[in-house]
């Protein structure tokens, strides 16, 4: 017995004496292996190193990478949900949050820390989101969130781009099953020649803006941009060599998949429809749904009533049919049936449900000046899309100052052109709140606003903010406020250098297996209508000028198209935007040279340097007074000049008439450099006094240091009181403060000038001494 304990402690001492040489060698282990992440290179053709790695940050995540390219890094995270949500659509969220530390800064609002999400940061969100959205299976349902968190920004590299190789990174390496991966860069056009991920400087120098998303095969999953009116010919030059680099960082992203990749997760199955249910929907609808399809005298709220009148009948007829049918299945079922037979009736009989060919625009009409006060105002209206557009011209002042992350991807720090857009519930006859801006408002603003930046000139000398207000929607609100704000624009006087418009492109594809790349039969749809938008597969809006594009945007619904198709789409769009243009040119053509009173006016304002002090006033007041009272600004450029913003011709007279009356003052007399005059004192100061020479003069200083040789700390150690008269040499004015510069001190010793004394009306000449040689002798000692 006491020899099997004596084993036991031995064993148990061994034990213990190997236990912590274990822990530290698991703990070596695990902090080998945290630091190691798998990671590849992807050579671009400019040269450019982008880097993917994966597997050393967010491991809770079920993926996630880190893409860098210069010193600008980019971590994103893919996280969903193992249980399917009951839902029709799929629930994804991507959020992409700039940092101020990641540059290196401090936020600069009260709290300094990064507060709700800023409208670049809600754009480039979309562009993530658009980017990945198409490729999610269809019976994915599962709540899921993309994390964009900047980890380093550089001012060279933006990361935008980056997020969406992040999140294609991250997606094919979880488990969540997604049919990535896809590629993005940036293309940029230098002298001609397409620029792969430009870097921010040499974007200054570009004249397109475009990120192009790609799946394999060269499908095109995305594109957005903006041009200073490209030609269609480089256009397609840049989206195809963007395509075609794309495929290598999607050749990268597989290499890391398949080296450590998780294994995807499996699918819960949709529940499955009876064909017995989905054959009564089709009897009891498909004729009913042809017909209101080809009752072309329908419009948008009439088609829609209808359909919901045949979806109600249908459900009522089938679950009466099947009582043990769950009446959600049946709803879901005869959705999918609208679809299929909208989309065979377009590919069959090429016509449209408003009675439009394929090509064919809708009815347009527009109108400008509507209201006298406004600076510039439009409608345009196009079928059931209406938008009002009016302009406000202000000072520079009023410029949209960018925060300094945003300054620091875009390189301005203001922009004097801005275009807000609006689409209140009542547009397409719902009720809801009005309140912040949506994000979908955000998008739509600043594609119009894309569109329109090339054609208002750079040296304007305006702040011109563009509103734009949707009150009918059906279809291309945002291609319509182009239409809207060029003509408004133009009505307000703004020299744009040519109108520019815009329009929508739909698709409707046919293929089998998720096989995009060889599609059966498509047809592609000019100037999209809300319904074939729901129904279709794609939405590029392209917005131009006779010249070429200014803003481009595609919105894909299936897991690519063809570059055929898109360059079957652009060339669709310019044809539509040249007839567009056409009726624009009809409406504004006569309006543009009428002058309206109320266009604000500028002006310069030059004064004396020794004015300056007497135009503002103390603290500014008179400036301000000016302000209340006219609406006049006045900004001042340097020392001597101002600029004048009025905001009409008669509050410039007015503003002009009470300068005129601030700065207006008795004549001055000349006074000759070198001469002595008779000074008067008006007040002791601690520093010296303050004298003046004629009456109409605003007291000057002569300092302690210019009154006597010897070094006096107070002007009463000279027994000098107010009233009294001295003598003092002038010396001109100080050619930056505008100061007199006088002496007393230079006079102790001979004449060497007459005295003048300035004190009296017509004294200007008279003379109070002998005259000798003038000279400047003792002019050095004089402070200014």
């Amino acid at each position: 017995m006491l020899h099997n304990i004596a084993k036991l402690c031995q064993y148990r001492r061994k034990v213990f004496h190997i236990l912590p040489h274990v822990r530290c060698a698991t703990r070596r282990q695990l902090s080998t292996s945290a630091l190691e992440s798998p990671e590849v290179d992807v050579a671009l053709s400019t040269g450019r190193i982008l880097k993917i790695s994966s597997g050393k940050y967010a491991r809770f995540a079920d993926g996630c990478s880190v893409v860098t390219i210069g010193d600008t890094a980019v971590m994103v995270t893919a996280v969903a949900k193992q249980k399917s949500q009951n839902t029709s659509f799929l629930p994804l969220v991507v959020d992409y949050r700039q940092k101020s530390a990641a540059a290196g800064r401090i936020p600069t609002n009260f709290l300094r820390r990064e507060l709700g999400p800023s409208e670049k940061e809600i754009l480039s969100a979309r562009l993530v989101d658009r980017s990945i959205r198409p490729l999610f299976p269809a019976e994915f349902r599962y709540d899921t969130q993309i994390v964009c968190n900047m980890l380093a920004i550089d001012s060279a590299n933006p990361p935008d781009v980056q997020a969406i190789n992040g999140a294609s990174a991250a997606l094919a390496l979880s488990d969540i099953p997604w049919n990535g991966p896809v590629g993005a860069v940036r293309v940029g056009l230098v002298d001609n020649e397409a620029i792969i991920n430009p870097t921010r400087k040499e974007m200054q120098l570009s004249s397109l803006d475009l990120v192009v998303t790609a799946t394999r095969q060269n499908l095109v999953v995305m594109l957005e941009g903006r041009g200073n009116v490209v030609n269609e010919n480089e256009l397609r030059m840049a989206i195809k060599k963007g395509t075609k680099e794309a495929q290598l960082i999607i050749n990268g992203i597989e290499r890391l998949q398949k080296m450590y990749g998780k294994p995807k997760r499996a699918l819960e199955p949709l529940p499955a429809v009876d064909e017995e249910i989905q054959n009564a929907v089709q009897t009891m609808s498909e004729m009913r749904l042809r017909e209101i399809f080809r009752d072309y005298s329908h419009d948008k709220f009439s088609r829609d009533q209808a359909v919901s009148k045949t979806r109600t009948d249908t459900i009522d007829k089938v679950w009466s049919s099947f009582p043990a049918a769950d009446p959600g299945v049946i709803s879901e079922t005869f959705n999918k049936f609208v679809k299929g037979v909208f989309r065979e009736m377009l590919l069959e009989e090429k016509r449209r449900c408003d009675g439009r060919g394929l090509d064919d625009l809708r009815k347009i009409s527009c109108s400008v000046n509507l209201h006298k006060p406004l600076h510039g105002s439009a409608l345009f209206q196009r079928g059931q899309t209406q938008v009002f557009c009016t302009v406000a011209l202000d000072s520079p002042e009023s410029a949209l100052r960018l925060d300094p992350i945003a300054s620091l991807d875009s390189g301005m720090r203001s922009k004097n052109f801005f275009l807000h857009y609006e689409f209140p519930p009542y547009a397409t006859g719902e009720t809801g709140k009005i309140g912040p801006i949506g994000r979908r408002e955000i998008g739509h603003g600043a594609l119009a606003e894309k569109g329109l930046v090339p054609i208002i000139p750079n040296e304007h000398p305006f702040t011109v903010r563009l509103t734009s207000e949707v009150l009918e929607s059906n279809g291309s609100s945002s291609m319509a406020t182009v239409c809207a704000g060029s003509m408004a624009l133009m009505d307000a006087g703004v020299p744009v250098q040519e109108a520019a418009a815009g329009v929508a492109i739909g698709l409707i594809t046919k293929y089998e297996n998720n096989d995009t790349k060889h599609l059966q039969d498509y047809c592609i749809l000019t100037d999209l209508l809300g319904i074939e938008d729901y129904m279709g597969d794609m939405d590029m809006k392209v917005a131009g000028t006779r010249r070429g594009m200014t803003a481009i945007q595609a919105d894909i619904k299936v897991p690519g198209i063809p570059l055929k198709v898109v360059m079957e789409a652009l060339q669709k769009s310019m044809e539509a935007r040249f007839k567009i243009l056409d009726l624009m040119d009809e409406t504004i053509g006569a309006s543009r040279t009428v002058r309206k009173d109320c266009w604000p006016v500028t002006d310069r304002l030059v004064i004396e340097a020794h004015q300056r002090a007497k135009l503002l006033g103390p603290g500014g007041t008179n400036l301000r007074r000016l302000y209340l009272e006219t609406g006049v600004q006045l900004t001042p450029d340097d020392e001597t000049s101002f600029r004048i913003f009025a905001p009409s011709e008669a509050a410039m007279h007015e503003a002009k008439e009470y300068l005129e009356n601030l700065l207006k003052a008795e004549k001055i007399p000349d006074l000759e450099f070198g001469a002595i005059y008779t000074a008067r004192i008006v007040e002791l100061r601690d520093t010296g006094v303050m004298v003046t020479l004629y009456p109409s003069m605003p007291p000057t200083l002569l300092h302690n240091s210019q009154l006597d040789q010897r070094k006096i700390a107070h002007p009463s150690a000279l027994g000098l009181q107010v009233g009294a008269e001295i003598q003092v040499k002038y010396f001109g004015r100080d050619p930056v403060s505008g100061y007199m510069r006088l002496s007393r001190k230079v006079l102790q010793g001979p004449a060497t000038a007459m005295i003048r004394n300035l004190d009296r009306p017509g004294a200007a000449g008279a003379t109070a001494g002998a005259t000798t040689n003038p000279t400047t002798s003792g002019m050095e000692d004089v402070k200014s």
